[in-house]
């Protein structure tokens, strides 16, 4: 028997799941989605379920519709002894990057954590626009964001590069760990307790897999070496996973990312960029466009060297970003909209 408690469920999903309470329906949690096939943890253990018709329907509008891992699930097992994914529960949070194609719609890649964690290498060192849009992703998931440095052995003082990155990570708790000798590893059990889901985050070759596998407490996750002169390597992660830790939470691992679409993060974006956020809310003007108007917080700061233009540059180029892609999805949705019969 599976204690879903202590994944997480909580009077919060056993309101949501009430409605759909029958006799052959029960509530699970994913652990992983393939295509039209969900593994599911229920009460009564993993189920293979396949994507019920108003799952598919639903998910044909809009992709994130789509059942992922993590998700709270209606699970039906029919007489002939099937198993379907009736309806996906309300997410509480969700990590969401915009797809490659040019509609700016949504892809889903892991649902219900409490925590994001980015996920960056000491070796090669750590890329400071990567992580700033990363944790743009991470805070308008509605989680709890931390950068973990991973593979903090091979740095020969990682508290060090903590400091330095934590400017780039204003109100973020900045962790170097090292899987090899266990450092920081502690905090991190933390952040799966019983009822808690971690989420993982960051690039192929980051060490994601070998700190599941650290924080379960078993090689669950494949592991591949890579190249000691770049730090890159193939995918070891090519799916969505989430996986339970003995006596407490869960952790989810997600594929290396090699680049991250922002889509409807202004929020997000903001948060990741506290710092510069403040400053143009202290502007003269409320329409400042950082310029020349006088009275510019930005443009003082940019001036005396309080605010790196690197940074600046980085936050001006990810919101003309968001701007974009959420033009083409109000766009999208219009278009929808007019096509749509009438009742």
């Amino acid at each position: 028997m599976s204690d879903l408690p202590a994944l997480g469920w909580d009077a919060t999903c056993a309101s949501a799941y009430r409605p759909f309470d029958r006799p052959d329906t029960c509530p699970g949690r994913v652990l992983r989605a393939d295509r039209g096939v969900c593994t599911v943890l229920t009460a009564g253990g993993v189920d293979r379920a396949s994507l019920a018709g108003n799952v598919l329907i639903s998910a044909a509008g809009d992709p994130a519709d789509l059942p992922c891992a993590g998700d709270w699930v209606v699970v039906r097992r029919w007489p002939d002894r099937r198993t379907t994914v009736e309806l996906v529960l309300p997410r509480r949070t969700a990590l969401v990057r915009r797809t490659a194609d040019k509609d700016s719609r949504g892809q889903v890649l892991a649902a219900n954590m409490d925590t994001v964690a980015v996920v960056e290498p000491l070796h090669p060192a750590p890329e400071d626009a990567r992580v700033e849009r990363l944790l743009a992703l991470a805070w308008e998931s509605g989680a709890e964001p931390i950068v973990v440095l991973s593979k903090s052995d091979t740095a020969h003082d990682p508290q060090a590069v903590a400091r330095q990155l934590s400017d780039l990570a204003p109100g973020v708790r900045v962790q170097p760990v090292s899987v090899r000798t266990g450092a920081g590893l502690d905090a991190l059990r933390d952040l799966v307790a019983p009822g808690r889901t971690l989420a993982l985050l960051g690039r192929s070759g980051a060490g994601k897999s070998s700190l599941v596998n650290a924080l379960a407490g078993a090689d669950v996750m494949g592991v591949q070496e890579i190249r000691r002169a770049d730090g890159k390597g193939r995918h070891t992660t090519a799916y969505r996973n989430l996986v339970l830790v003995p006596g407490g939470g869960a952790v989810l691992d997600t594929p290396g990312i090699r680049g991250v679409g922002l889509l409807d993060a202004a929020d997000g974006l903001d948060r990741a960029f506290a710092d510069v956020a403040e400053l143009a809310a202290r502007c003269r003007f409320g329409d400042c466009a950082h310029e020349a108007e006088p009275g510019c917080a930005v443009r003082a700061a940019l001036d005396d060297g309080s605010l790196a233009p690197r940074r600046w540059e980085s936050w001006r180029k990810l919101h003309r970003e968001v701007a974009v892609e959420s033009g083409r999805k109000a766009a999208r949705l219009a278009t929808a909209d007019r096509r749509r019969p009438p009742r």
